[in-house]
């Protein structure tokens, strides 16, 4: 019998199997603890990165405990005048009780007396439990009383921190209904039945439910901090990845209930052949997720940690669960088109028509699809990495507003703190160097605790602009090479910390996106017994990684009117177009070597495209559709995730999978098997091919209602 089908082997076995489920599922939730809501993203940065050292130090300063809040005022496009002034500097008044240093909460006017803003120091550990409700109290005594036609709009750490904390509150549950529905519709579609659909979307929910609780346990022993992002790709991937897996076994257990009368023989037969393939293809997203480990950034981590498990917990339910539950729904589950065992199942899918097309004239197909892919990766002229603050949200959000008007009407580096931490025994010279670095405006002594001395500086450039990263480089550069006492001292704040975040970034890319193909690569030459066909799978994947991206950058950039990749899309990206992408090459290529024992090479993979490629098809377009729920969430990096994942899925089912790979193997011939040994020689069973097979055991088998290993009377 093998491992793969055994709960759905006899009915007894079944039902055995499903109670255990039933009873596993109800122990996760009833005896786990409720996760708790998920916290907004952070950069989780390292602690050797500079800036996290800069900001563990100020932990311990006199100062410590303390961020702000910044109110921004205008009058529409008008100049503030004398009486918006007075309400202005009445509002500051009102904002210092609320603030944990008083004396600092002043006003401050733009030059071109357009806009105004005041700096209010709160607690950050009240911010850190409800950035909501600080905002509000600001907000609230900042509007108290203003003139008709004044705003005051609120930016600044408190402001971005409420915003995006707002932003995904009940995002969880959202983006949970909104996955299921739009998975429930596709079924509904794929199958065009009443009830079919019913089966697989509970089996893929509960698997996403028990993953929700055991990733929020295990988060919490493993010390993992899993944010409100991961958790939303973690249920996308779960329901995306589920749900292919539901779709390529049901697709083979009727297929073979067109051949086998018994129902428990059908899907242990089905299992048989489809289980090593959904193994593999989950084994290899498994693997891939757990080189995230290896990442510097907490985020990585916690995204691999997280979808990892999720993964693992998908994988059980389709090979134990789903198969079960199946076979003890009968065969009327399939209801209109119930699949016979005297029906007649030789007619010629349009998939096998496009697979004969293919091999008459491979090498120009085959070209044609590699123009597509190169002229969309033409896309990726000119893309940049790396999103200013205010431009990381999808909308446009107050905070986002506020901090607009402060580039526009006041110095470029006013709101961005960089803090510089100096010996104090250097303190003198530190200060020099960095007021006369080139791109620093101005440079302001705060407390000295401990031995060091903190420098509050100010930046010519932008937040998070080019100008702004290049001066922190410089910064650190002139003060390594200065030498002594002096190359002891920290450059961190807002800047610093995202140029770091961008830095690490990069560095666990450069790590972990050779060993996410050097994995895919072992998998694949395990499965299908090939040196040969990992190379070509895996280079048509990253071939249409490179075109998804190129297309993605020219959607972004002007459509959707995102400037820039987010430092992390392109890791993430990579990882699920390349581990889920490989998905239907081992779903075509493994059924193609099935089929290779009793036909050429050639004729296999037309066989092997017209039986999967309906079912990998409109898996395709389901995980695809599914990515781009990604957008529910407020984040442009999970929107941008989504869409390449989206587009390159689509690539990938509608042109890699369906004409590039089969014209490739069919000019490869059997080469594209080597050096592995062929599953059968094709002249040794060319009568198999003309002549009818004997009737075997397996034909004569019990009716559904009969046990499967009980012989028909």
């Amino acid at each position: 019998m093998g491992f793969f089908g055994w709960t759905a082997s006899r009915r007894l076995t079944a039902i055995l199997s499903l109670v255990v489920a039933f009873l596993a599922i109800g122990a996760v939730f009833a005896l786990l603890p409720t996760p708790s809501s998920s916290p907004a993203p952070t950069s989780g940065l390292p602690a050797s990165a500079e800036s996290a050292k800069v900001s563990k130090l100020l932990e311990s300063s006199p100062q410590a405990g303390t961020t702000v809040g910044i109110l921004v005022y205008t009058h529409g496009d008008q100049k503030l005048s004398d009486s918006d002034r007075s309400a202005v500097a009445a509002s500051a008044s009102r904002l210092a009780k609320e603030s944990t240093v008083p004396q600092a909460v002043r006003p401050r006017f733009a030059d071109d007396g357009r806009a105004a803003l005041v700096t209010v120091p709160v607690s950050a550990d009240k911010v850190k439990n409800d950035a909501g409700a600080v905002a509000d109290r600001l907000r609230s005594a900042a509007r108290d009383g203003l003139p008709s036609g004044v705003q005051a709009r609120l930016t600044g750490p408190v402001g971005f921190q409420a915003d995006i904390t707002g932003a995904f509150a009940g995002a969880d549950v959202r983006l949970l209904l909104v996955t299921a529905l739009v998975v429930a519709v596709l079924l509904i579609v794929t199958y065009r039945s009443p009830i079919l659909w019913i089966v697989p979307l509970v089996v893929v929910g509960a698997a996403d439910g028990v993953a929700r609780q055991l990733v929020s346990v295990l988060a919490d022993l493993a010390n993992v901090t899993v944010d409100a992002s991961v958790s939303g790709i973690q249920s996308v991937l779960v329901f995306g990845a589920g749900t292919n897996y539901a779709l390529l076994i049901v697709s083979r257990y009727r297929e073979e209930l067109l051949r086998e009368q018994n129902r428990f023989v059908a899907m242990r037969r089905a299992m048989t052949h489809a289980g090593p393939a959904v193994l593999a293809s989950g084994g290899t997203v498994t693997v891939a997720l757990l080189l995230l480990l290896l990442g510097r950034l907490q985020g990585t981590q916690a995204l691999g940690f997280a979808c990892a498990i999720g993964i693992v917990v998908a994988l059980i339910f389709g090979l134990l669960v789903l198969p079960a539950a199946l076979v003890l729904c009968g065969r009327g589950v399939f209801w209109p088109f119930v699949p016979r065992a005297d029906a007649d199942a030789t007619h010629r899918s349009v998939w096998g028509r496009i697979g004969e097309g293919v091999a008459r004239r491979p090498l120009r197909i085959a070209a044609g699809a590699v123009v597509l892919l190169g002229v969309l990766s033409v896309g990726l002229v000119g893309a940049r990495v790396g999103l200013a603050q205010i431009d990381q949200f999808v909308g446009n959000p107050e905070s986002v507003q506020a901090q607009r008007v402060v580039d526009d009407a006041f110095p470029a580096g006013l709101t961005a703190s960089t803090t510089v931490l100096a010996p104090t025994s250097a303190a003198d010279r530190v200060e020099t160097l960095v007021g006369d670095a080139s791109g620093v405006q101005s440079v302001t002594r705060g407390p000295s605790w401990d031995g060091r001395q903190e420098l509050d500086v100010t930046l010519t450039s932008a937040p998070q602009s080019d100008g702004a990263y290049a001066t922190i480089r410089e910064l650190r550069s002139q003060l390594a090479d200065e030498g002594g006492a002096v190359a002891r001292t920290l450059v961190g704040g807002t800047d610093a910390t995202a140029l770091d975040v961008a830095d690490v970034s990069h560095g666990d890319q450069m790590l972990i996106l050779p060993l996410i193909i050097a994995v895919v690569f072992a998998f694949l030459a395990v499965l299908l017994r090939s040196l040969v066909a990992p190379i070509v799978l895996i280079a048509t994947v990253l071939a249409t990684f490179a075109a998804s991206v190129g297309a993605s950058n020219w959607l972004f950039q002007n459509v959707l009117g995102f400037p820039a990749f987010d430092t992390s899309v392109l890791l993430f990206g990579f990882l699920f177009l390349v581990a889920l992408g490989v998905d239907y090459n081992i779903f075509l290529t493994s059924r193609a070597r099935e089929e290779r024992r009793t036909r050429s090479t050639r004729d296999a993979i037309v066989a092997a495209l017209g039986s999967t490629g309906a079912v990998i098809t409109s898996a395709g377009i389901l995980l695809a559709a599914v990515f781009v729920v990604l957008g529910v969430l407020p984040v442009v990096a999970l929107a941008q995730v989504g869409t390449i994942v989206c587009l390159g899925v689509l690539l990938d089912t509608l042109v890699v999978r369906t004409i590039l790979v089969p014209a490739l193997v069919v000019k490869l011939g059997d080469r594209f098997w080597w050096p592995g040994r062929l599953p059968e020689e094709h002249g040794r069973h060319a009568a198999a091919e003309t002549l009818p097979l004997p009737p075997t055991p397996a034909a004569v088998t019990a009716p559904d209602d009969a046990s499967a290993d009980r012989p028909a009377r």
